[in-house]
C-alpha cells in the first residue's frame, strides 16, 4: 500500500492512463472505462468519439434511478458510477479524467477492487494544487427518509458508520465504523461486493434491470443463506453499503466530518452530498 497517499489532505491525480473493460449490471452491455491523470480539480467526464469538453461530476447531475447512482449530462446519461467514484476518492485521488465508451461503468467483480488494482497499475502523483476537494463540515446535517436516516457531524477526519437491517437471517442487523483513510478504505471498504436477494431477481429483470447480474460479480442471498459463499467479509453487506455512501460522496468531496447512516440508499446519500454543497456555498469557508 506504499503507493497510497496517508490521508485525504492532499492533491493526487494518475500516474499515468488506464483501462478496463466488463460487462454492466443493469444493461448487461459491456462497456469501457479508461482514466487518464488530469490537471483541474474534480472529476471530470466525456465520452469517446464526442468533442464535448469534460464536464467536472457534482451531485446535482444525479436522476433518480433504481439500485444505482445515475448522472445526466444533458447529452449523455451514465448509470452504475458509485464504485468506480468510491474507489477514485476512497484512494485519495482529486484531480481525474474519466473516459467511457457507453452509458453503464462496468461491475467487474462487483466491488471497487478492480478500479483500485487499475489506479495502482499506473500509481499516484501529487500536485501542487491548493484548492482541495475535501469539504470541512461548519454544521450538523440530518437527513431523513422515511425509516432511513444519515447524520454528518462535523470533525477532523473522515468517520463512517453504518447501519443496515434487512429481514432475511443471513443478513439481519449489521454495523460496521471505520476511520476512514486511503489505507482503511483499500482493506475495509473495497473488497466488499454488491449484494441482492433470489426472490428479487425475476421482478427486477421483468423491470429490465441487473442483466449483467450473475454469481461471478453479486452476492446473492435466499434468505437464511449465501448462493454464492464464502463472503470476504463476515459483514461485506454492510461494508458494502458504506462502499456505495464514499461513491455518492464523491460527487462532493469526502467531508471532515463523522457521517451515520442507517438503512441508507442512493437517494439518501446523494441529498446529504447536495446538502454539503449548498453549506459550502453558502458560507464559502467550508473548504480547507
Amino acid at each position: 500500500m506504499e503507493w497510497l497517499p496517508k490521508n485525504y489532505e492532499g492533491a493526487w491525480t494518475l500516474g499515468g492512463a488506464v483501462r478496463r473493460r466488463g460487462v454492466c449490471l443493469h444493461s448487461g452491455q459491456e462497456s469501457e472505462v479508461t482514466l487518464l491523470p488530469y490537471d483541474d480539480i474534480g472529476f471530470h467526464l466525456s465520452w469517446v468519439n464526442r468533442s464535448e469538453k469534460p464536464v467536472r461530476l457534482n451531485s446535482n447531475q444525479v436522476v433518480h434511478s433504481e439500485l444505482c447512482t445515475t448522472l445526466d449530462l444533458a447529452f449523455e446519461r451514465l448509470a452504475t458510477v458509485e464504485h468506480l467514484l468510491a474507489a477514485l476518492v476512497g484512494c485519495g485521488l482529486t484531480h481525474v479524467h474519466i473516459v467511457v465508451s457507453g452509458n453503464e461503468v462496468p461491475l467487474l467483480d462487483g466491488s471497487a477492487m478492480g478500479w483500485v488494482e487499475a489506479i495502482s497499475e499506473v500509481g499516484m502523483i501529487p500536485l501542487k494544487d491548493s484548492s482541495s476537494l475535501w469539504p470541512v463540515l461548519k454544521n450538523a446535517l440530518v437527513i431523513h427518509k422515511g425509516t432511513s436516516v444519515i447524520t454528518a457531524t462535523p470533525s477532523d477526519r473522515v468517520t463512517l458508520i453504518g447501519i443496515i437491517d434487512f429481514p432475511y437471517p443471513a443478513i439481519g442487523k449489521q454495523m460496521f465504523s471505520l476511520d476512514l483513510t486511503p489505507q482503511s478504505f483499500l482493506q475495509d471498504i473495497a473488497p466488499a461486493r454488491t449484494f441482492g436477494f433470489k426472490d428479487q431477481i425475476d421482478h427486477l429483470r421483468e423491470k429490465g434491470m441487473i442483466k449483467g447480474g450473475g454469481l461471478d460479480n453479486s452476492l446473492v442471498c435466499d434468505g437464511k443463506s449465501w448462493i454464492n459463499p464464502p463472503l470476504r467479509f463476515k459483514d461485506e453487506p454492510v461494508r458494502h453499503k458504506l462502499l456505495d455512501l464514499i461513491g455518492d460522496l464523491a460527487l462532493v468531496g469526502l467531508p471532515k466530518a463523522q457521517v451515520l447512516v442507517y438503512k441508507g440508499s442512493h437517494a439518501l446519500h446523494v441529498e446529504l452530498a447536495k446538502s454539503i454543497s449548498r453549506e459550502c456555498s453558502l458560507t464559502k469557508s467550508c473548504f480547507d
